[in-house]
C-alpha cells in the first residue's frame, strides 16, 4: 500500500524529470525518465526516504552533463 510519503516522493521524483528534461531539451523525454527511475533504484529498501529526490537529481544531471557534452542545445 502507498503511503502518504510514497506519493509525495512520486510527485518530487516527476517534478526531477521536468525539471532535466527543461534543462536538456536535445534529449528525450523518456529517456530522462529511465536515467532518473535508474538513480532511484539505488535507494530501493532505505529507510530514510527525505532527500531522495534531491539526491536522485544531483546523479541524474551529472550523468545527463557527460551524456551531452560537446553537443549544443537547440
Amino acid at each position: 500500500m502507498r503511503t502518504h510519503d510514497d506519493i509525495e516522493e512520486e510527485k518530487a521524483v516527476g517534478q526531477v524529470i521536468d525539471r532535466l528534461a527543461a534543462r536538456y531539451p536535445q534529449l528525450p523525454y523518456a529517456h530522462i525518465g529511465d536515467v532518473v527511475r535508474s538513480e532511484l533504484r539505488v535507494f530501493d529498501g532505505r529507510p530514510i526516504r527525505t532527500y531522495v529526490p534531491v539526491l536522485v537529481e544531483h546523479e541524474a544531471r551529472a550523468l545527463l552533463r557527460r551524456e551531452t557534452s560537446g553537443h549544443t542545445a537547440g
